[in-house]
């Protein structure tokens, strides 16, 4: 085994002692923590290569703790779960959450060497896969479109890219806020820095730790050092969100305009299709932070005033699926396109995209008819968001939990039809451990034999 950095976490000092030397025989550098509260500290300052968490501690068990990594998008390196009153229970839910392992006291060494081995060679090669992907990542999308908005948007983000003052982008949702930031950062200083996404969750969510960690380690601020932090939807933060965000621009964290050292500082991009005025007006924005916020603004226009670029993202799209997913190519005749730009586009790019990716996928034929494209347009339902008649998918209709298994459902049926039943082949091209993806497909009632 090559030499790393291992945190022990067990509150029965014998246990920390005896693995500790064992592991630092073996030539890795050990860090101990007695609780829970003492882990989250160590983990967000020496930033291990390996955890060994006990399960049965004083303050917060293994298992919690585990959970609360997992949600604050903070589990960046195996975990290896120990108990001394370990059970089938216990192991499930630890895998569950993202654990490597489970291994029961007394610990024998012979089981702890292989473990601590596996579960070190699985982490460099996660690492080294992000690398890669980082690596081949395409190019990030030009807005696309002939038309005088698009023209205008492209000089626009020309302007803002040359400087590190925070942007506000606004826009309905699906028009592309997130593609115009990632354009943003990718012409920038920044752009060989990281590029970290507050996603739009659910209200409920705890938005501090989301953003600072807990006890302010490890959080998404810190993971975007130096680069650009994008918060998807800005106005769905909570008063306390907003204030610590409010804090960490008034501190330097978050620079507030040009000049900051690009090293230590990160810009901030933030989006939203919500009026911030009017939530300032109604006391449920911080006037404070929308000030800051709003120093750089960006609107991002909607489909349906910009129809004219239609076949262009057509085009684009039309090309873009086949290559990235294997779908067959097909060509949009241009009485199909001429339908397709008339319509209103409620759902914007999003909707426009997921349309044409169903026609690709649906279609039997090489070209793209007209009637195609009045059936797929027919099972969308109208957007409250869009100012005019249009469609979202039926999905929308349905509880977030229905609707996940739904998409889960369609996605894997597809990619299984792609690598003709192969649930080997499957598991490579979708990134899942094949025992948890056998486990998904029951779940879902997919039967591989019957494809």
């Amino acid at each position: 085994m090559s030499s790393a950095r291992i945190l022990i976490v067990d509150d029965e000092p014998d246990i920390r002692e005896l693995i500790g030397e064992i592991l630092a025989d073996e030539g890795h550098e050990i860090i101990t923590a007695a609780d829970a509260a003492e882990a989250r500290e160590l983990r967000g300052q020496q930033s291990p290569d390996l955890v060994l968490l006990d399960v049965w501690m004083p303050d917060t068990d293994g298992i919690s703790l585990l959970r609360e990594w997992r949600e604050s998008d903070a589990l960046d390196c195996p975990v290896v779960m120990i108990s001394g009153h370990g059970s089938v229970e216990a192991a499930v839910e630890a895998t569950h959450l993202g654990a490597f392992d489970f291994i029961e006291k007394p610990v024998s060494m012979a089981k702890l060497l292989v473990t601590v081995s596996n579960a070190l060679e699985a982490g460099r090669l996660k690492r080294e896969n992000a690398g890669l992907r980082s690596q081949q990542a395409p190019t990030v999308m030009e807005p696309l479109g002939r038309s005088l908005p698009v023209q205008q948007l492209k000089r626009r983000l020309e302007r803002i890219a040359a400087h590190d003052a925070p942007v506000l982008i606004q826009g309905e949702p699906g028009v592309g806020k997130a593609m115009a930031a990632r354009w943003i950062h990718a012409h920038s200083r920044r752009a060989a820095l990281p590029f970290v996404v507050v996603p739009a969750r659910t209200q409920g969510e705890d938005w501090s730790t989301i953003l600072l960690g807990a006890d302010r380690q490890g959080g998404l601020l810190e993971k975007a050092r130096g680069g650009v932090l994008f918060v998807e939807d800005v106005a769905r933060l909570d008063a306390k969100a907003q204030s610590d965000l409010l804090g960490e621009m008034e501190r330097g964290r978050l620079i507030t305009g040009d000049g900051a050292d690009a090293a230590n500082s990160v810009r901030l991009i933030a989006g939203t299709h919500t009026g911030l005025e009017a939530l300032v007006q109604a006391a449920k924005f911080d006037e404070q932070l929308y000030f800051h916020l709003n120093v750089v603004p960006l609107e991002i226009p909607p489909l349906r005033e910009r129809q004219e670029d239609v076949p262009d993202l057509i085009r684009f799209y039309a090309e873009y699926f086949p290559n990235r997913d294997a779908v067959p190519y097909r060509h949009f005749s241009v009485a199909a396109q001429n339908r397709l730009r008339q319509h209103k586009w409620p759902g914007n790019l999003l909707e426009l995209k997921n349309v044409v990716q169903r026609l690709l996928i649906l279609g039997g034929g090489d070209e793209v008819s007209v009637a195609e494209v009045e059936e797929a347009l027919s099972k969308t339902v109208s957007s409250p968001n869009a100012g005019g008649e249009g469609e979202l998918p039926s999905l929308f209709h349905q509880p977030l939990r229905e609707a996940r298994e739904e998409f889960e459902r369609q996605y894997l049926t597809f990619k299984l039809k792609s690598v003709d039943g192969s649930v080997g082949k499957l598991a490579e091209v979708v990134e899942m451990e094949r025992t948890h993806l056998y486990r998904k497909l029951r779940q879902l009632g997919i039967d591989p034999k019957q494809l």
